[in-house]
């Protein structure tokens, strides 16, 4: 095995390294260089590792719920109530709002009350 093929499997191993290079901090071609010089010794590769953020099932519910905006939630639950109510109009095809009173249509050539 060559090894670019090497390289792909200990990348697919490590996917923080993909987060590194998502954020902007390396390229593949740096991590391949790395890679090819020091192999997949640790201390070589110990920056990366360590940058890579904590995945979500690491983190416990405290710490998930703590970095919850309520404000926002509410905003959220507020514009989906509203969009639900107006599919269900729509759906219905009942109009919340009562007419005044009988409608009149307008002959088609009488012009502004004449």
């Amino acid at each position: 095995m060559d090894k670019k093929e090497e390289f792909k499997i200990f990348a697919k191993e490590h996917p923080e390294l993909v987060n590194n290079i998502r954020n902007g901090n390396t390229s593949w071609q740096k991590l391949y260089e790395i890679y090819d010089i020091y192999g997949e010794d640790e201390r070589a590769w110990s920056n990366y590792f360590k940058e890579a953020s904590p995945s979500k099932t690491s983190l416990g519910i405290g710490e998930i719920v703590k970095n919850i905006d309520m404000d926002s939630v509410q905003k959220h639950i507020n514009t989906a109530q509203k969009a639900l109510g107006l599919v269900q109009e729509l759906t219905t095809g009942k109009v919340s709002a009562t007419p005044k009173g009988p409608i009149n249509p307008r002959p088609i050539n009488k012009f502004f009350e004449d």
